[in-house]
């Protein structure tokens, strides 16, 4: 039998498009609707997708450079991630719901709070992707100057995760037997209190949200660098990536499975999904011209904008010339995989910036659903990927597009499930339930 794959929709903003907005087809005012987001989820969860996934930043981070670029972007306004996700628990029944919080500018004890309640009101559907915060727009918004330095900001993430770890295990799946002819509520001798001391953080627990009902929510990371990835192969179940040939791929899979079992546990414990936009028609010739429409609606400085925030300021440098080596780039991992790529592809300024607008940086990929399912197929096979996080081009139209014409595909080689056989986000991806470092049960038996 064919191995199954996971496949994930990254769901903000209006697509990753950086014209999708001004599609004919897309409300332009969707990213603050939930009706938008209600669709685009109930479509997932319609061709059976494991989960939506919103990312986030706790600020503005497109910048007005050059001048005019920041006026023609819909990357401004959006809503709070919880709160969307929170309101779709209840308009969902299957599909996870996973949603980034920064460890910059949070606590351990509001992240583990606030998920242990979405995993609650979901019925074990959460998920949080763990990130960083590395831009100036968002230390603006915290009192700071600049952002946190590199190392710091992963030695505190590090320790981060494992408070949040430790606080979901605050109660015993059966702590609670809330027995009205006894009276007791809870179990003392099944309430752990944390007791945490380290050097950023000082957290005595316990946590006032009882037990995941998935044992915990599932932890996503997304990060490149050996400190992300670091962080991943002690606790991640899933990895989002962004290679984007093959061979980048197998080896990103290698060095991440790797470090997974060094870390002792097993490699299928983490499912690596690397970020593909899919542009998708009945003939090739179709797939492409949605994919010119689309590029033809962006702007040169809107385009531009777009790689200056991957790579830093290449505003002095002619666009169809050669890509150098990226200013002071705000994220190292994907200005280091961009640059790779330029120089494969020999490509100019120009083409650089028209490739990461319509995909913000993940693998474009157009065709026929047969073309887009034998190169996901070719890099499950080469073990290059465990599934894929697909960054829509544009919503929910082309959400809606892959459900009906690429899932059926997937379906028909035995890739993918015909239907859910789980509740839980847990589930869906396979994986068992997570060790509670008290060794007691941490879900109900």
């Amino acid at each position: 039998m064919s191995k199954q794959m996971s496949l994930g929709l990254s769901m903000r903003y209006l697509g990753y498009h950086a014209a999708a907005w001004r599609h004919p087809e897309v409300d332009p005012a969707g990213a603050s609707s939930l009706k938008h987001f209600a669709r685009v989820a109930r479509a997932a969860e319609a061709a059976k997708f494991d989960m939506v996934f919103l990312a986030d930043g706790i600020g503005i981070r497109a910048k007005d450079q050059p001048k005019g670029a920041l006026s023609q972007s819909s990357q401004t306004a959006e809503m709070e991630p919880l709160t969307l996700l929170s309101a779709l628990a209840a308009l969902t029944s299957h599909i996870g719901l996973v949603a980034t919080a920064s460890t910059t500018y949070n606590e351990p004890f509001h992240i583990a709070r606030k998920y242990g309640s979405l995993d609650m009101l979901s019925g074990g559907r959460a998920g949080w992707n763990i990130v960083t915060s590395w831009s100036e727009a968002e230390a603006h918004n915290f009192g700071r100057e600049s952002h946190m330095e590199h190392g710091l900001r992963y030695e505190r993430a590090a320790e981060f995760v494992e408070v949040v770890k430790g606080l979901w295990d605050s109660w015993d799946a059966d702590a609670l037997p809330r027995d009205k002819a006894t009276g007791r509520f809870f179990d003392p001798e099944k309430l752990h209190v944390l007791n945490h001391v380290g050097k950023h953080f000082k957290v005595r627990g316990p946590l006032s949200v009882a037990r995941s009902p998935q044992g915990r929510p599932i932890l996503v990371q997304a990060g490149a660098s050996d400190a992300g990835m670091a962080i991943a192969a002690a606790n991640a179940d899933v990895v989002y990536a962004v290679p984007h040939d093959l061979d980048t791929g197998r080896s990103y899979y290698a060095d991440l499975k790797q470090r997974v079992a060094q870390a002792g546990r097993e490699p299928w414990e983490l499912k690596i999904m690397p970020g593909i936009t899919p542009f998708i028609g009945a003939t090739e010739a179709e797939a492409r011209e949605k994919y010119d429409l689309l590029n033809a609606l962006v702007e040169p400085e809107l385009g531009l904008s777009y790689l200056y925030g991957q790579m830093g300021d290449l505003s002095a440098y002619p666009l169809d010339g050669p890509v150098p080596e990226p200013t002071d780039p705000m994220v190292r991992s994907i200005a280091k995989n961009l640059l790779a790529m330029a120089r494969r592809e020999n490509m100019s300024i120009r083409d650089l910036y028209t490739f990461v607008a319509a995909g913000f940086g993940s693998r474009i990929m157009i065709g026929t659903p047969k073309q887009i399912v034998d190169e996901m197929e070719a890099w499950v096979e080469a073990e290059a990927a465990d599934g894929f996080n697909i960054c829509a081009a544009a919503l929910p139209i082309d959400a809606e597009s892959f459900g009906q014409m690429v899932v059926p595909e997937l379906q028909r080689r035995g890739l993918f499930r015909k239907d859910y056989e789980s509740t839980t986000l847990r589930g869906h991806l396979g994986l068992k339930p997570p060790k509670s470092r008290y060794g007691t049960p941490t879900i109900p038996v």
